[in-house]
């Protein structure tokens, strides 16, 4: 390492897109006179790249501004990203917060930091009309490849839209780019991300099903995964292509936040229950083992504990295999915010606890739905004597790292889940 140098280590908090971003930024930054050091060590300056979905994403935000000050005190600390987007004001107040870059500046870092002000602070509210590309490469097994940007729905509980701006993203041609890099590199599997990966291309008249054509083409990429995708975008040819592809996983994440009609559209969702419905019905009718994941946020405002029993019900009856349950926060500046009729907190919480039992049965039948079926998994980290990685369809599983290697791919056959970790016992295929 150049002593000469100033070090700099990133922590990301949030979606796949943050983390793609952070990559980006800090291969940027690297050739910019910096070393980038662990987010573990003691470092010249430290970036938190922040998330604003919900009030604990911001918190964890804060906690970690301290934590990094009690690492080293004479650091500098700045906050990029959604949260610095959108409340710069009030991270600025913060005795141990030095600068902030919201989601346009934060690609300038190197000038930030050459500024003398005593407190830089750059929050874009100019509205967001570039497309920054960008790619994970800090895991050798998987990247995060971001194809959009913003979004168009401004739902009413979220601030995203606010933060990130409209929906754009760059052209199939530049999109493949990047995969090419990405190819070239140790990486076995990518993953698309965005914050509505289904609006891609739309300026373009270019769309999400054209860029997965394409990329499944690109040598040097075994494994294909879509992020998060909207249910009215989540066209049924992409799932048919799906179902066809030696390289798309059987992997789909579809929001649904609320399983009641009446509540789906207080929250300007763009589609009814019926039809996420019908997309699960589909995929289950093309793929019977596909993975099914779900967002639900409990507790929205007005919601009545029939409404929830109505989504618990609505989901129960969903052939899904886990979900992701988010607690309502009102996010200053959203419609939701404004709702004056309030689901008090310890019902939220009550309403949280069932969602995630039901999760945990959901989870926990669609392993045992596949208990002796083969998949290809991809190795990706050892611990304690095992190595661990994940089928096609995204079940855990692991192996005794003496019969498999990192960042290898293998058929294998699911024998048992281990009861003290709830991972796949597998054997591996030699033939």
């Amino acid at each position: 390492m150049n002593t000469n140098k100033q070090t700099i280590a990133f922590k990301t908090f949030g979606c796949k897109l943050n983390f793609s971003e952070t990559s980006e930024i800090s291969r940027q930054i690297s050739t910019q006179g910096f070393d980038v050091v662990a987010n573990t060590e003691s470092a010249d300056i430290y970036i938190i790249h922040s998330c604003t979905v919900t009030a604990l994403a911001e918190k964890k935000a804060r906690q970690t501004i301290r934590h990094f000050k009690r690492l080293n005190p004479d650091a500098k600390i700045g906050v990029i990203g959604c949260y610095a987007q959108l409340r710069g004001d009030e991270l600025l107040q913060l005795p141990n917060v030095d600068f902030i870059a919201g989601n346009e500046t934060k690609y300038n870092l190197a000038e930030l930091l050459s500024e003398n002000k005593e407190k830089p602070s750059h929050s874009d509210d100019e509205a967001h009309t570039s497309y920054h590309g960008a790619f994970s490469l800090n895991d050798r097994t998987r990247s995060f490849l971001k194809v959009q940007d913003g979004c168009d729905y401004f739902c009413t509980y979220c601030a995203v839209a606010f933060a990130r701006g409209r929906s754009r993203s760059d052209s199939i041609a530049n999109t493949l780019l990047q995969a090419e890099k990405i190819a070239k590199s140790e990486v076995k599997e990518i993953v698309l991300t965005g914050v509505n990966v289904g609006d891609f291309g739309k300026e373009r008249n270019e769309t999400l099903f054209d860029l997965l054509c394409e990329i499944e083409k690109v040598d040097g990429i075994d494994r294909i995964r879509l992020s998060s995708i909207e249910p009215n975008l989540l066209e049924n040819r992409i799932i048919n292509l799906v179902a066809q592809s030696n390289k798309i996983m059987p992997h789909f994440h579809i929001p649904l936040q609320s399983g009641n009609n009446r509540l789906l559209s207080m929250m300007k969702r763009r589609y009814k229950r019926e039809l996420f419905k019908e997309k699960v019905d589909y995929i289950k009718h093309l793929m019977p083992n596909a993975c099914i994941a779900a967002d639900v946020i409990v507790g929205f405002p007005t919601e009545t504990e029939e409404e929830f029993t109505d989504t618990l019900n609505f989901i129960n009856d969903l052939d899904i295999s886990y979900l992701h349950v988010f607690t309502y926060s009102d996010r200053p500046g959203t419609k939701s915010a404004d709702i004056k009729e309030k689901v008090p907190q310890h019902e939220k919480h009550e309403r949280s606890k069932r969602l995630h039992a039901l999760s945990e049965q959901k989870r926990d039948a669609f392993y045992h739905k596949n208990k002796g079926n083969s998949s290809a998994v991809l190795f990706e980290e050892q611990h304690e004597g095992y190595i661990y990685g994940w089928t096609e369809n995204y079940i855990r599983v692991k192996a005794p790292e003496t019969e498999v290697a990192h960042n290898e791919i293998r058929n294998v056959t699911l024998l048992n889940i281990d009861p003290a970790d709830g991972v796949y016992l597998i054997d591996v295929n030699n033939d």
